[in-house]
């Protein structure tokens, strides 16, 4: 069942097209489009999201192709970049009894998931990303490192996590600014679907 955006969701991809998208050089994004779903288009490059963010909650949905003899990194790869600059892991990593650092829902080399909560490959699961920019000081220097709790298909596997910086393939270092959301061509014809972000205030109310 797809979920419905809430009312204050920004919608980046609603199955019909690749508007909000382009390429990482600025030009119109070129992965197929079909029954309700995009597809990563092997050797047509990651694709970003027009709009930056700072604080958000992200849902998305995607799809692992089914490739039975293939094994690690070559299995289903893609990748989720938050900000362009922290990837969490997409990979047909079903069945795996201690998933590591590189299987589907890491945070890619620096945080294993806490559980696998992966299914199979051709079945739709969901990633909800509850994402905590870095805070940064006055003169730029980053006073706290980013942090990330995502729950996969309604299971949490990473819990409240500070960061420790950029993960290999960022777009780029710099912490203090927004950033898009990027999607990975890692040659692996994985879909996603149903992909919307809401916004997130950098802080609460300090009056009782």
């Amino acid at each position: 069942m797809i979920q419905t955006p809430p009312d204050t969701a920004v919608v980046l991809f609603d199955g019909k097209d690749l508007s909000n998208w382009t390429q990482l050089d600025g030009e119109a994004a070129v992965w197929e489009v079909a029954n309700g779903a995009m597809t990563v288009t092997a050797g047509e490059g990651d694709i970003v999201t027009r709009e930056k963010f700072t604080d958000f909650l992200l849902h998305l949905e995607f799809m692992t192709p089914d490739m039975p003899d293939a094994t690690g990194q070559a299995k289903g790869n893609s990748g989720v970049f938050l900000q362009g600059r922290y990837e969490i892991q997409v990979l047909d990593s079903y069945g795996i009894d201690v998933p590591g650092q590189g299987d589907c829902g890491a945070i890619y080399n620096q945080f294993a998931t806490l559980v696998n909560a992966c299914k199979p490959p051709l079945e739709w699961q969901t990633y909800d990303v509850i994402f905590r920019a870095a805070r940064v000081d006055e003169s730029g220097e980053i006073e706290e490192n980013a942090r990330v709790t995502v729950l996969q298909n309604g299971i949490v596997i990473q819990n409240n996590v500070q960061l420790l910086g950029a993960t290999g393939g960022a777009t780029d270092e710099d912490a203090a600014e927004p950033g898009p959301l990027r999607l990975q061509d890692h040659g692996n014809s994985v879909k996603y679907r149903n992909i919307w972000i809401v916004p997130l205030p950098l802080k609460g109310s300090d009056v009782y």
